[in-house]
This record gives C-alpha cells, structure tokens and sequence, in this order.
C-alpha cells in the first residue's frame, strides 16, 4: 500500500472528486449529467457559506482547527461569495453540488485550511441546514409580501364600508352586504396564511448541522455555538432525523399551497366581477391586456395567470409529498429533487403575491351597479322572515310565508320592496308597515349588527381591529 503523499498514478478523473478515493473510473458522462444538482442548488451559496464560516469557528473553538485557519477560511468564503455575487465563479457540474463547487475553490485559494473545513459534517446536514436556512428566509420575505397586500386589501375596505353589493351562495343573490365585508373575508385568509407560515416556520428553524453523515460525529462539536451562530432555536435532536427529515419544506409548500388557492379564490371573483356579464369591477389597464385580434377586449390576465399558477403550485406539494413517501431512513440521494419544487413554489408564490398586491389598488367600483345587482335575487327575503319570527311566527312557518310571497312577485315581476302592503298582508296578516325598513338594502345591512356581522358600524369596527392586527 502506497504512503499518503506518494505519486498517486490511479485515474486522475476519478480522484478529481472529493470522494473519489475509492474509485478508480472516471464517472460516466450521462451520469454526470444526470446527477449533478449544481444547476439548480447554486442558488444557496449564501446559506452554504454562512453556515460554513459558523462552523468553522466552531472548529477553531474545540482544537480541531487553529484560529489563524479559521480566519483564512472565512476570509476565502467572503472573497469566494464577492465572486458569485459579481458573476465570477464558474459552476463545474463535474464537482456536483454547491457545496463541493464552493470548498474546492476555497481550497484552490487557501490551500490546506480548506481541506480541514468539512471535518465534522457530511453533505447531508450541511445541505438540510442550507435549505432551511434558505427557507427561513423566504418564509420571512413571504409573510411579508402577505402583510402589504393585506395593507392594500384593508384600504380598499375602509373606501367601501358603505357601499352595497349582492353577497352569494351557489353564484346566486343571497343577501345584500357591505363590499368592506366581502374585501374583509379576502384578508382573513391571508391572515391564516401568515399565521400558518409563521408557525411552520417555528418547526422549520432547527439546525441538522452537526448530525453528518446520519449518526453524528466523534469530534466534540459545540453545536449550540454553531446554532447560535445561525440563528437557529435550538440543535436537531436525532441525527437520523436530522439529515432525511423534509417535513418543514412540505409544511411550507402545504402553507404556500393555501396561499395560491386563496388568490385563485379572488381571482376567479375579480374575474367574474370584470365581465360584462357582472361589471361590478374595473381593473386598471396597467394590470390588463388586450387581443390581438379584437380591438375591444380588456382581459383580466394578470388574475387569470395568477389563478393558473396556483396550480403548479399545488402540484409541487404533491410532488415533494410523493418523493418522501417510500424513503426509508437516513439521507438518500432522493432528496435532491426536494429544491426545484420548493423553490419554483416560493419563487411562484411570491411573485404572484406581488402583482396582486400592485393590481388591488388599480380596482375600482362600480357602485350603483352592485347596488342594482344585490336589489335582484330577493336578497332581503331572509330579513323579511326573520321580521315574522320577530312576531312570534315559528321560522319555518315564516320560511313558508315569504316562499309563497316571492313566489308572487317572481309572478308579478317585482321586488318584495314594491309589493304592496294588502299584498304581503295577504301572505301574513301580521305584517305592518314597519315592514318596508327591513326589505330595504340598507335596512337589511343595517340588521347585522353583531360582532362579524356586515352593518357598516361592524364593519368599520372590524377594518380597524384588522388593521392593528397587521401592524403588530
């Protein structure tokens, strides 16, 4: 057996990998190819160096490495993350990963010090700490583009407290409400996506570092140091665990998955609103497109791409549900396809996030026509049975008399509104002339008056408690 150090004659391809030790061919070309991550895992450099330079001070700290070699490895990282920032580094995908690209040039630069850096650590709970310290990142940078819209959703709300419009079920006429109210059920979804990603993100910020391979390491590692270090809650408890868990990124394409469905939900409103058919809405033209054929079209495009993305979206979840489903335990190279689908997702949610946001204040309101719109359907029919419960009539028995009542003004082509009061007394002897406050609109969203409710009075109540919630 030939002494470390000696001329070393076995295939030089093969001994160019830093695990290539034991092999002794070079290889193979398709499979380079195919395997390399390099292409899409550049994007966490920062995250790698960063936890690099931690742990490398984490070395230096327990006598594995020498202060001076931990300074001259930091110094090599910042100088090699200068490059990447100035597109200077080249990616070989012959050094597979981030992670390799990065430590053989910092030991091309530094010399023996950079190969002392990954003692300790494996690939494994390096890149599980890169991700999550990527993903903690974009979760923070996702909750916020969540709060500007919000903040835009609730000025839009406070404009439109007493502004009528047709509430639905089924896509038909329910009940006359507030606008404000409607605008108000879009921000509590966004609420709850805030609150979900925020949570995931508790679970999310645990550092692997320090689990290697899968079963830790015989060095005495500090790894609350490392942990402090990164800014994380506290160390992984399992190293098996550590190293294969992808838990928080399916949480987090869950949360996002919410996210995109709620503004699909929008989005399909916004579209039916901008239609002819409805006209509720004018969307600004900065936030339109037009035909290349038909000179008169203004299409809602931005809500319909928006509404198609979601979609993608929700597929990353799946795909990153069935890509852990069958993976026994520690790491295997499976999980190198968990970074295309996260960060497609994060990337997709906060860019829909963005031009959403910017297209809401764009929106206005065509008043009288949502007006007219909610005056269709017998939306105060409910108002005029709960008038009769009110005059000691059993509900149902109310149910049944204002069904035969609009069953006659569907007849008679009117509104309850217009009926006469000999006509509704014909229906309920009871009813007085009281009556006409309650099959009013505005009577009817005055009638709400309770905590959650659609009177204006509740509503304003709820735009500002809404609007210190966001600010805390």
């Amino acid at each position: 057996m030939r002494p470390y150090g000696a001329d070393q004659t076995v295939n030089n391809q093969a001994s160019k990998k830093p695990w290539g030790g034991r092999f002794t061919e070079p290889t193979n070309a398709l499979v380079e190819a195919f395997t390399e991550s390099i292409s899409f895992d550049s994007r966490l450099y920062k995250q790698d160096i960063r936890g690099s330079i931690a742990h490398s001070k984490m070395l230096a700290k327990i006598g594995v490495i020498t202060t001076e070699e931990a300074l001259s490895i930091e110094s090599g990282l910042l100088e090699i993350q200068e490059q990447i920032n100035a597109g200077q580094f080249s990616w070989s995908t012959e050094l597979e990963d981030v992670h390799m690209n990065i430590e053989a040039r910092l030991t091309d630069a530094i010399g023996e010090a950079g190969k002392k850096l990954h003692t300790g650590r494996s690939r494994n709970d390096q890149v599980a700490t890169d991700i999550r310290l990527y993903m903690r990142e974009s979760v923070d940078d996702i909750v916020s583009l969540i709060e500007g819209l919000q903040k835009n959703v609730l000025d839009l709300a406070g404009q439109e407290i007493d502004t009528i419009m047709p509430g639905f079920t089924h896509l038909q006429v329910a009940q006359p409400i507030s606008l404000a109210h409607h605008l108000l059920a879009w921000n509590e979804m966004f609420e709850r996506d805030a609150e979900r990603l925020a949570d995931a993100r508790k679970r999310l910020n645990v550092m692997p570092l320090g689990s290697a391979a899968l079963a830790g390491t015989s060095f005495p590692l500090d790894r609350d140091m490392t942990c402090e270090l990164l800014g994380f809650d506290r160390p992984s408890r399992n190293s098996l665990d550590a190293v294969s868990d992808r838990d928080f990124l399916i949480e987090i394409a869950s949360a996002c998955s919410l996210v995109m469905m709620h503004l699909s939900r929008m989005c399909e409103e916004i579209i039916l609103w901008a239609s002819e058919s409805y006209k509720f809405i004018e969307i600004g033209d900065a936030f339109c497109t037009g035909s290349s054929i038909m000179p008169q079209k203004k299409n809602p495009d931005i809500a319909e791409i928006v509404r198609g993305k979601s979609a993608r979206v929700i597929g990353n979840l799946q795909a990153l549900l069935v890509l852990m489903k069958s993976q026994p335990l520690a790491y295997n190279r499976d999980n190198q396809e968990d970074k295309e689908p996260i960060f497609d997702t994060v990337d997709t949610v906060a860019r829909s996030l963005q031009v959403f946001a910017a297209m809401v204040p764009s929106i206005s309101f065509n008043r009288e026509t949502m007006y007219n719109a909610a005056l269709k359907g017998y939306a105060t029919a409910t108002d005029l049975a709960e008038y009769l419960v009110r005059l000691n009539v059993p509900f149902r028995d109310a149910h049944e008399i204002v069904g035969s009542t609009v069953h006659f003004a569907i007849e008679q082509n009117k509104p309850l509104s217009d009926l006469s009061l000999d006509e509704l007394q014909s229906f309920g002897a009871m009813i007085t002339e009281d009556v006409y406050d309650v099959l009013s609109l505005e009577g009817s969203v005055r009638a709400r008056d309770h905590f959650g409710g659609t009177a204006p009075i509740r509503v304003k109540e709820a735009v500002d408690a809404a609007s210190i919630r966001l600010k805390k």
